[in-house]
C-alpha cells in the first residue's frame, strides 16, 4: 500500500511541476481503450500480439471446450491475478461454468504458456519517442510450491519477485525491448511472459500471458531484496518520466471514461470472485 502511495504522490508532483494535469494518467493509453466493452479488452491485445508470442485465447460462452489441458480461465478484465482460475480437466471446467454468474464479468479461456518461468517487463517510452525506453525493468515471478503453474500474484503468498536487470547489458534490454515494441505504441505497459530463460527471452522465444496498460505498478518494487533507496530512486526516476510522457497526449485526443468504468468493473469482479468462493 504504501508503495502504491508514493507511486502515485510522486507522479502529482512531477505533473504539477510540468504543468499537466495528474487525471490525465486514465488517458495514457486510452488509445487503445475499447468504448463498446468499457475496458481495455484482453481479446483487443491478443489480437496485436505476433503469432509466435501468442496463446490460444478465446471468450468463455460454454459451447467451446478446449483441445487439451490444462487452461486458464480470466475475467475479460482484471488485475494481479484476482479471478483467475486453472482448469485441468473437462470436469473442472464444467463445475466453474455452473457456478458462474450469468453476467459480466465475462470470462476467457486461455492455453497455458509452455516456457519454464515468468517474467515481468516494465517500461515507459521516452517522452519524444515512443519506440524507445526510458525505464526498463525486468522482474522474474517465482514460487515456492512445486506447482510447474502456479497462479501467481500478490494473492498468492508462495510467489516472489527477484530483479533479472542487472544480470542483461544494455544491448541485451534493447533487444527485449525491440520484440516488445512491435505490439503497440503504449505510454505505459506491464507485459507477462514466459520463458525457458533469460537467454530465451532475449532471442524472442517466449509467449505472452497478459499485457496489462492500467495502473501497472512495476513489480520491481515487490523484489524483497531491493533496498528501500534503490526503490525510491526507481519511483523517482520513473513517476518523473511518466509525468513527461503525460505531457504527449494530444490536446485533440479524445477523453475516454477509464477510471469510472475500470473501477465499476474492478467492483463487479469482486463482487463475483466472492460469490463464487462463497457458494
Amino acid at each position: 500500500m504504501l508503495t502504491r502511495i508514493a507511486l502515485v504522490v510522486s507522479y502529482i508532483l512531477y505533473c504539477i511541476r510540468f504543468a499537466v494535469a495528474p487525471w490525465k494518467y486514465f488517458q495514457l493509453n486510452a488509445n487503445y481503450f475499447n468504448e463498446q466493452r468499457n475496458l481495455f479488452s484482453k481479446l483487443d491485445m491478443d489480437a496485436r500480439i505476433p503469432i509466435q508470442w501468442r496463446l490460444v485465447q478465446c471468450m468463455d460462452i460454454g459451447n467451446n471446450n478446449p483441445s487439451a489441458y490444462p487452461v486458464f480461465m480470466k475475467p475479460e478484465w482484471g488485475q494481479n491475478s484476482q479471478g483467475i482460475v486453472r482448469i485441468d480437466n473437462l470436469d473442472t471446467l464444467q463445475k466453474i461454468r455452473r457456478k458462474r454468474s450469468a453476467n459480466p464479468p465475462f470470462y476467457l479461456l486461455q492455453q497455458a504458456a509452455p516456457g519454464k518461468r515468468e517474467f515481468e517487463v516494465f517500461v515507459i517510452p521516452e517522452k519524444d519517442n515512443l519506440q524507445q525506453f526510458a525505464v526498463l525493468s525486468i522482474t522474474e515471478t517465482c514460487n515456492t510450491s512445486d506447482d510447474p503453474l502456479p497462479i501467481n500474484g500478490i494473492y498468492n503468498d508462495n510467489s516472489y519477485y527477484t530483479d533479472r536487470l542487472a544480470m542483461l547489458s544494455l544491448k541485451q534490454q534493447q533487444k527485449i525491448w525491440s520484440h516488445l515494441k512491435q505490439i503497440g505504441e503504449f505510454r505505459i505497459a506491464r507485459y507477462g511472459i514466459r520463458a525457458d530463460s533469460l537467454e530465451s527471452l532475449i532471442a524472442g522465444q517466449f509467449h505472452i500471458i497478459e499485457i496489462n496498460l492500467y495502473v501497472p505498478m512495476p513489480l520491481i518494487l515487490l523484489v524483497q531484496n531491493f533496498s528501500l533507496w534503490k526503490k525510491i530512486k526507481f519511483i523517482r526516476s520513473s513517476m518523473k518520466q511518466l509525468a513527461k510522457v503525460t505531457t504527449t497526449i494530444p490536446r485533440t485526443q479524445a477523453v475516454k471514461p477509464v477510471f469510472f468504468n475500470k473501477f465499476k468493473l474492478s467492483q463487479r469482479l469482486k463482487r463475483a470472485t466472492k460469490n463464487e468462493v462463497s457458494s
